[in-house]
Formats: C-alpha cells, sequence, structure tokens
C-alpha cells in the first residue's frame, strides 16, 4: 500500500520566519524613529566662543557700527537673544537674519557684512535651541513663528524701520517662510535653500543615508519618518505634519525671492520647486553648481546684485502703496505707532550737517528736521535747516513731511499735511 504524501500549502516554519522578521523590522523602525526624532529636535548646540564676538564687535568698532545686545520673551517664556547692528548712514531699512539648523548667529555675517555695507541695519538673532538663546527644542516653525513676530516687534519698536526685511538660510529660510502664513510687516523676504515640508526633508534624510533620493523614505523606511512623528507628538506635543513652509506661502501677499542651490547636497533642489508650485507669484534662482546655501560663494556678484536689487525694488514698491493710502491726521496715537522718520540722519563730509533750530520740536533722530504739531493733528512749521548748499537728501527727507514719502511701512499710511515748509541753507 503506498502511503499518500501531502505537500502543505502554507509551509509552517516560514509563516513565523515572515512574521519574526516584519516585527524585528517594526523594533528596528520605531527605535530608528525615536533616534530620529530625538536628534532632530535636541540638534547639537553651536554656541559662539568669547572670540567670535569679540571679532564681531571688533568689526563693528572699526566700522563704526552700533552693536547692541538685544533679548525678548518668547511666548513660552524661553529668553532669545540678538545682535542689532546699525550702520552709521541708515537707510532706514532693517534686515532680519536667520541663520541655519546647528549654526548660530555668527554664520550669517557674510550677508550681514554685504548689508550693512549698502545701509542696512540688521538683527541676528539665535534661533531657540541654538546658540547663547533659550529653549530645550528646536521646532522647526512651530514656535519659531512666534518668535519671529516677536523679533519684529523688537524692532518696531527699537529702530521704527521704513521697512522690515527677511533673510534666512536652511532651516532659518524655512521658518521665515513659514511666519509669512500670518506675519504681514515684512516689505520682502529672500529664502536660500528652504525645505518644502518637514515630511519631505523627513523622506530625504531617510533616503540620504543611501544615496536614493526620496523614494526610500516613501517606501521601504516609511515607518521610520511615521514612528518618528507620531513620538514628536506624543512626548513632546509637536505636530510635524504642520510644518510646511509650501502651505504657509500658497496665500502670502509678500514678495518672496527663493534661492536654491542645482547641487545641493543637503535640501535637494526640488524643494524649491514644490514651494514654487504652491505660488507661481515667488521669484526663483536656482544657482548652477551650488551646493546647499552656496550662491553667495558660487556666484558673489550675481548675488550681491539680485538680493540688493530685490529689497530696493520692494522698497519702492512699498512706498509707491503708501502713498496711495488714505492720507491721517497726526494723533498721538499715529504718532506713538509710527513716529517721524527721516532716512537722513547725521551728517556726511560730502553735503554737510543737518541741524535743529533751538526751541522747536525735533523728530527724535536729530539733527534733521524741526515740527510742530497742532492739537488739530495737523504738522506745521516744518523747518529745514543746512550749513551748506540744499541738496537731493533734503528734498528726499522733505518728501516724508509732504506726504509723498511718509511711514512707507506696514502699518503706517500718508500722512495729511498742508503745512509750509521753510529751507533755511546757513551762512
Amino acid at each position: 500500500m503506498t502511503e499518500e504524501m501531502r505537500i502543505p500549502l502554507f509551509p509552517q516554519l516560514r509563516l513565523p520566519f515572515f512574521l519574526r522578521l516584519l516585527a524585528c523590522y517594526l523594533v528596528f523602525a520605531l527605535v530608528a524613529g525615536i533616534f530620529l526624532a530625538e536628534v532632530t529636535v535636541h540638534p547639537v548646540r553651536n554656541v559662539q566662543g568669547p572670540a567670535d564676538e569679540m571679532r564681531m564687535r571688533r568689526t563693528a568698532q572699526q566700522s563704526h557700527y552700533e552693536l547692541v545686545d538685544a533679548t525678548i520673551a518668547a511666548q513660552d517664556g524661553a529668553t532669545l537673544r540678538a545682535w542689532s547692528i546699525r550702520p552709521p548712514n541708515s537707510n532706514g531699512n532693517v534686515v532680519l537674519l536667520l541663520h541655519g539648523l546647528g549654526d548660530n548667529r555668527t554664520g550669517m555675517t557674510g550677508y550681514a557684512d554685504l548689508l550693512l555695507s549698502h545701509g542696512f541695519s540688521v538683527l541676528m538673532p539665535d534661533a531657540r535651541a541654538h546658540g547663547t538663546s533659550g529653549g530645550n527644542l528646536a521646532t522647526f516653525g512651530l514656535l519659531e513663528t512666534d518668535d519671529i513676530s516677536r523679533w519684529l516687534d523688537w524692532v518696531q519698536q527699537n529702530d521704527h524701520p521704513m521697512c522690515i526685511f527677511g533673510l534666512g538660510e536652511s532651516m532659518g529660510a524655512a521658518q521665515l517662510l513659514q511666519s509669512l502664513r500670518t506675519e504681514t510687516r515684512f516689505c520682502a523676504a529672500v529664502a536660500e535653500s528652504p525645505f518644502a515640508s518637514f515630511r519631505e526633508i523627513g523622506y530625504d534624510r531617510v533616503g540620504q543615508r543611501f544615496n536614493t533620493g526620496p523614494w526610500l523614505g516613501r517606501t521601504v523606511f516609511r515607518p521610520i519618518v511615521e514612528f518618528a512623528f507620531l513620538y514628536a507628538r506624543l512626548k513632546y506635543k509637536l505636530n510635524f505634519e504642520q510644518v510646511s513652509p509650501e502651505v504657509a506661502i500658497a496665500r502670502t501677499k509678500v514678495p518672496i525671492f527663493l534661492i536654491h542651490g542645482k547641487a545641493d547636497s543637503n535640501i535637494p533642489v526640488r524643494h524649491a520647486d514644490l514651494i514654487f508650485a504652491r505660488n507661481p507669484g515667488i521669484s526663483i534662482w536656482e544657482v548652477p553648481n551650488a551646493d546647499h546655501c552656496g550662491a553667495r560663494s558660487t556666484a558673489p556678484e550675481e548675488f550681491r546684485e539680485k538680493v540688493l536689487g530685490w529689497f530696493a525694488s520692494r522698497e519702492t514698491s512699498q512706498a509707491s502703496s503708501a502713498v496711495r493710502a488714505s492720507p491721517q491726521k497726526a494723533s498721538a496715537e499715529y504718532m506713538k505707532r509710527c513716529p517721524l522718520k527721516v532716512v537722513r540722519k547725521g551728517s556726511s563730509a560730502n553735503s554737510g550737517p543737518f541741524r535743529t533750530p533751538k526751541g522747536e520740536k525735533s523728530t527724535g533722530y536729530p539733527p534733521v528736521v524741526a515740527y510742530e504739531i497742532q492739537e488739530s493733528g495737523e504738522i506745521t512749521n516744518i523747518h529745514l535747516t543746512r550749513s551748506s548748499g540744499f541738496s537731493s537728501m533734503d528734498n528726499y527727507a522733505l518728501d516724508g513731511f509732504l506726504g509723498m514719502r511718509y511711514n512707507a511701512r506696514p502699518g503706517c499710511g500718508v500722512l495729511e499735511t498742508e503745512a509750509t515748509v521753510t529751507i533755511d541753507l546757513g551762512p
């Protein structure tokens, strides 16, 4: 009698092995996800040393810049610190400089040098959990958006700028773009090498280990990303799904100049394309042969011309908008919120000094122009005194008081005045 052979449809040994393999992979993905989340929210803190600070202060002194320490309290109580630097002949504008991950304010020194040499004041903060700023967690825009708004408050209260611009690189660029979801006080922004969303850069980070691009993170290693997001949300209450510069800029009215190196090996140029696709009104410059945040070193002259030109054009546009705004009276509340501001301050060897006539009220930026405010809110008796001939810079200053260029910045409109302007050319 022949014994019938039975072949099992599902071999008993293979199924348990597959389950064990799957369980091992999920454990690996969980551990890797937790590790990824922890190193992401706790970047290595790179604190500028005493030598770096002394070098910056020495440079400011040699260039006759005014460097002051700035401090604000964040919403969660963290103390945030920055340098505020003003050139001797300021153009009346301030640029907020935002550094990248694992860096500090000194990493933005190259940008600061360029801007200061062209009359811009700069504010250089250490991001939370970076440099000398407080905060235990880097949140990539979740908390930093409010930090940026608080820095803008500080700038308006201390500098009273005509325009506030933003310039960020890498993480700082992404934070800058995310702030534009709600922040409207920027006249314009420049973002170099930002990521499009935290999820997309997560896919890239996983794939970069194997030089595969984002597809590996989207497929085989996707559980690592998912566990990292879940862990951050459960332990730190951080919803990284909301970290998305591409979504934040979709409806912003703030002009954006996007810069990205085509050879970026850290945040691939596809992120710039994803951001641009959400808002085709953005201006974009993809720099050949430039690596991560490498536009300034790869094409220095073009970088200088494009960035300075971008800020100059947006300042002009902002001023034009102010001219079209409804005239306002010089009420006490208005004057407190929008102090009189004349771009020309101090003196120079070329044009001679301004001086304020004795006994008259001045703008608070002496020596510039004298004026009087009546109870009706009208400004009268505008008086400009010079010790040499009248120049185009005086014309620029007086235009402000005639309502042509007065307070051309967000939140301040054209001032209504029919005051007679007296010009004294001096002896």
